[in-house]
């Protein structure tokens, strides 16, 4: 039996206009971008299939083409629709930042950083600059380390924040490690790009651990 041999009320796609995306399924949403099934499977049963075979969504959706390939009916139209959909998402979090106070609207930036930070498999220090009113200038990736490190040197940061005319600033970074406590080096670090950047008046509002779907706030671990 085929989706559409199905009452409509739990047709996925009747079922999201009707009562709204939240009451769908991970499988039901992922037959959605799916469209249709493969032989003996309908689109919801292979969405199924996938996220069980894969272990969750996200270990789906970060596949590699190759490894996607292997399942038998899937191959490059749905790689590229998985990827769209990834990057999609990344520039909705985005956009959300736009024009905004990051302190007032703190859950946004923390969206937008663990989707682009959660799945690296080495350290990325980034940092976010801010004008008076808080609102984003500019973000960017600035050291890129091993899996256990980032080097991150100060006078780079300042550099930067000086080109940038900023006035205040968040920083993060990802623990590949899968744990977002912060170590003592990352606080070490932190204290000294603080005091450096006090020099110029510039404030660091907060620092950003990220790991997995662990994000830990140094201001409000009461560490800056």
């Amino acid at each position: 039996m085929s989706i559409s041999d199905w009452h409509v009320s739990q047709q996925p796609r009747e079922k999201l206009i009707e009562h709204g995306a939240k009451s769908l399924t991970d499988a039901e949403l992922l037959a959605i971008f799916l469209r249709t099934g493969i032989p003996g499977m309908d689109a919801v049963s292979l969405g199924q299939y996938l996220i069980q075979t894969f272990g969750s969504l996200r270990n789906l959706f970060k596949l590699e083409y190759a490894e996607l390939n292997t399942v038998k009916g899937l191959g490059k139209a749905k790689y590229v629709q998985f990827q769209a959909i990834l990057e999609l998402s990344k520039r909705y979090y985005y956009e959300e930042l736009q024009d905004k106070d990051v302190i007032d609207s703190p859950q946004a930036l923390r969206r937008y950083l663990q989707h682009e930070l959660q799945e690296q498999q080495f350290e990325q220090f980034w940092l976010i600059h801010l004008d008076n009113q808080h609102r984003i200038l500019a973000m960017e990736s600035l050291f890129s380390g091993t899996i256990d490190s980032a080097a991150v040197y100060p006078r780079v940061v300042v550099n930067n924040v000086i080109r940038q005319n900023s006035a205040a600033v968040i920083f993060a970074h990802n623990h590949p490690s899968g744990v977002s406590e912060p170590s003592e080096a990352d606080i070490m670090l932190t204290r000294r790009l603080q005091q450096a950047l006090n020099l110029i008046d510039v404030r660091t509002l907060d620092h950003f651990v990220i790991a997995g779907n662990q994000i830990t706030s140094f201001a409000e671990q009461g560490l800056i």
